[in-house]
C-alpha cells in the first residue's frame, strides 16, 4: 500500500489528455508522464471556449500567450450572449461577463439596479463589461503583458489546434513520452489497481496511477472498472449537436468578443468567432427534434450572415453524447478527467473548466503513496459529486426561467418535475434576496453567485427588494459604484482595440521563441 508513485500514464490524447500530460509534467518534474491515444480513435473536436482560468493553466504549463494565439487560431472571450431565451421578442437578449460587478461584495448592487436603474439590463447596469463585447473589444492594449488585461478574459479556439499544439510542447519541452498505439486489455494486480495496459505494438504499459482521458469511451473508468454513468438527461434534455465552420465574408471582419447562444425550438445554437471562421453548432435533444431538422435550421442560422447558396454547402458532423458524469471518478489508481468523467452539454463551456478544475485538484494533492492515494480519493469523488450537481443546476437555470412555449421542448423543460430540488428551494429563497456568497459556500465553486445574479436577472427573474436601509443596502454606496461604472465604459471603449485589431497587432509583431 505504499508504493511511490513515479510513473503517471494518460490514455487518450485531445484537450484533457494534453492538458492533464502537460500540468503534470510541468509541476511534477520527478515524474515519468507518458501519453498513450489510438491512430483510430478522432477526439472529439469540442471544447472551443474556455473560462479565464485557462490562462493560469497556460501560464503554469509554460506556454506563451502569443504563441497559443497563433497555432491555436484563438482568439478573446469575454463572457456569453444569451439570445430569445428568455423570450421571441425581438432584440431580446442579457450577457453573462467573465467579471464580477464592481462593489459586488461592499454593497447589494441589486437592490440598488431594482431602485435606481431597472429600465437598464442589469449587466449593463453593474458592469461594463457587456459594452465592451456589444463593441466586439480585446480585453487589453498592444503593450499589456501576456495573460494580463483590463477585463477578464477566456479564450475560444481550434479544439484540434490546440490538441496538436499541446502536443508538441509537452513533448518537445516538457519531456512527456507519447505513445501512438491500441490498448488492447487492461490488467490489475491483486489489490485490484491496474498494473499494465496491454498494447498492440509495445508490449505492456506499467504505471502507479492511470488518468483516463479516453473520452466517452471512458476506456479505464467505464469498460475496465464498471463505473456507471448517472445520466441526467430527465433534467437536460440535450444529447445531440450539429456542427459546422463558417467562413467569414469580409477579411477584417470583426471577430465576437462573446459566445452567442441564440435559443431554438428544440434546443439552441453557439456561435464563436476565431481569427479564421466562425464555429457554430445546434445543440438538441433527439427526443424533440430528428438530424435533418436541425441541420436545416443550423443552415437557415448560418443563412443570416453568409447567404442561402454558401449555408446550403456547408458541411456538417453530428456529434452524440448523453448527458451525465460518473458514480466515481476516481476508483483505486485510475482518475477519470474529461468527457470519460462526464459531460452534460455546451452551454457556458464548463467541460475544458471541470478538466482544470480537476487537474488542480491532483496537482496540488499529488497522492505519495497508495494508501495516500485511497484517501485523496475519497476527498475528489465527494468534491466533484458536487461540482457535477452544481453545473447542472447552473445550467437548468437557464430553461426554468423562460417564458417560451412555442414547443413541446420548451414547455417540458421548464416543468418543476424536471428542475433538481437545490435549484427549486434557492428559486424559492431567490424571491426575496439576491443570491450571494452564503448560497454557494464551497471554496472554488464552479459558479459564483455573480453568475447566477447575471443569468436570473437577464431572465428577468424578480426579487422583492428590502424596504430599510442597512450596512449591505445603502443607497450612497450603490450610487457610488454604478457611477463609477458609467466612467469606465466610456473610458474602455474609447481605449480598447478591437478584438481583431489586437490580435493583428499580436501576431504580426511577435514571433516564436
Amino acid at each position: 500500500m505504499n508504493k511511490t508513485i513515479q510513473h503517471i500514464v494518460v490514455l487518450g490524447g485531445g484537450s484533457a489528455g494534453w492538458l492533464s500530460a502537460g500540468l503534470l509534467a510541468a509541476e511534477h518534474p520527478d515524474k515519468k508522464i507518458t501519453l498513450i491515444e489510438s491512430a483510430n480513435i478522432a477526439i472529439s473536436g469540442v471544447g472551443e471556449g474556455t473560462w479565464p482560468s485557462m490562462r493560469n493553466t497556460l501560464k503554469r504549463i509554460g506556454i506563451k500567450e502569443v504563441d497559443f494565439l497563433r497555432h491555436c487560431d484563438a482568439s478573446f472571450k469575454q463572457g456569453s450572449k444569451f439570445i430569445n431565451w428568455r423570450n421571441l421578442t425581438a432584440g431580446e437578449n442579457y450577457y453573462h461577463p467573465f467579471m464580477t460587478p464592481s462593489g459586488y461584495l461592499e454593497t447589494d448592487l441589486h437592490a440598488y439596479w431594482q431602485q435606481h436603474a431597472a429600465s437598464q439590463k442589469y449587466a449593463d447596469a453593474v458592469n461594463m463589461q457587456s459594452f465592451v463585447c456589444q463593441a466586439a473589444l480585446a480585453p487589453k492594449q498592444l503593450n499589456t503583458p501576456e495573460y494580463a488585461a483590463v477585463t477578464n478574459y477566456g479564450y475560444h479556439l481550434d479544439a484540434g489546434k490546440f490538441a496538436t499544439f499541446l502536443n508538441q510542447h509537452c513533448v518537445s519541452n516538457l519531456g512527456v513520452e507519447h505513445i501512438i498505439d491500441d490498448v488492447t486489455s487492461v490488467h490489475n494486480d491483486l489489490d485490484g489497481y491496474i498494473e499494465y495496459l496491454q498494447t498492440s505494438h509495445h508490449g505492456n504499459l506499467s504505471a502507479d496511477l492511470f488518468i483516463d482521458c479516453s473520452g466517452s469511451h471512458a476506456r479505464l473508468i467505464s469498460e475496465h472498472y464498471n463505473t456507471p454513468l448517472i445520466t441526467q438527461d430527465h433534467i437536460l434534455f440535450n444529447n445531440r449537436a450539429i456542427a459546422a465552420h463558417l467562413p467569414y465574408t469580409e477579411q477584417q471582419q470583426d471577430i465576437a468578443s462573446a459566445t452567442l447562444s441564440t435559443a431554438q425550438q428544440f434546443g439552441w445554437i453557439w456561435d464563436i468567432g476565431l481569427p479564421s471562421r466562425r464555429g457554430i453548432g445546434y445543440t438538441y435533444s433527439s427526443q424533440y427534434c430528428d438530424e435533418q431538422t436541425a441541420i436545416d435550421s443550423l443552415k437557415q442560422y448560418a443563412a443570416q450572415s453568409i447567404g442561402h447558396d454558401a449555408a446550403a454547402q456547408l458541411q456538417t458532423r453530428t456529434l452524440h453524447f448523453t448527458p451525465g458524469y460518473r458514480a466515481q471518478f476516481w476508483v483505486k489508481n485510475c482518475l477519470a478527467i474529461g468527457m470519460s468523467q462526464g459531460f452534460i452539454e455546451p452551454l457556458e463551456a464548463s467541460a475544458l473548466a471541470m478538466v482544470e478544475l480537476s487537474l488542480n485538484m491532483l496537482s496540488e494533492q499529488m497522492p505519495q503513496s497508495r494508501e495516500h492515494m485511497a484517501l485523496l480519493a475519497t476527498r475528489f469523488n465527494n468534491r466533484f459529486n458536487y461540482r457535477w450537481q452544481r453545473v447542472i443546476d447552473f445550467l437548468k437555470l437557464h430553461y426554468v426561467l423562460s417564458e417560451r412555449n412555442d414547443s413541446p421542448y420548451w414547455q417540458d423543460i421548464k416543468t418543476p418535475r424536471s428542475t433538481p430540488a437545490r435549484l427549486k428551494e434557492l428559486l424559492n429563497l431567490w424571491q426575496y434576496q439576491a443570491p450571494s456568497r452564503f448560497d454557494l459556500i464551497e471554496n472554488e465553486e464552479v459558479f459564483p453567485s455573480a453568475s447566477y445574479q447575471y443569468v436570473l436577472y437577464g431572465m428577468g427573474f424578480q426579487t422583492q427588494t428590502a424596504n430599510s436601509n442597512n450596512a449591505f443596502n445603502n443607497p450612497a454606496v450603490g450610487q457610488y459604484f454604478y457611477q463609477h461604472n458609467r466612467e469606465k465604459i466610456a473610458k474602455y471603449l474609447h481605449g480598447l482595440p478591437s478584438n481583431r485589431a489586437l490580435l493583428n497587432q499580436l501576431l504580426s509583431n511577435k514571433a516564436d521563441t
